[in-house]
């Protein structure tokens, strides 16, 4: 079975949603804690852009989580759909 690229966007969007709320951060905290774009943050958890690599670590350094755990979730947010 072959996941899609939109799928995979839209299932990281919300791995990443739910580390943010389970850490109580607003985009822009997170956005200012991974040194991105204000509007970024928005545009992962709507799946219409997914990260590179090393933003995906600075992402979960300002989520204080491994990057590999938003990997993981986002292979589980695919197991559910």
């Amino acid at each position: 079975m072959s996941i899609g690229r939109r799928e995979t966007a839209r299932a990281f969007g919300q791995a990443l949603k739910a580390a943010r709320l389970t850490k109580g951060l607003s985009q822009e905290q997170l956005a200012e804690g991974a040194e991105l774009d204000r509007t970024t943050p928005s545009l992962y958890e709507r799946g219409l852009r997914t990260p590179t690599l090393t933003v995906l670590i600075d992402i979960g350094h300002a989520l204080d989580i491994e990057p590999t755990q938003l990997v993981f979730d986002t292979l589980e947010w695919l197991q559910r759909e």
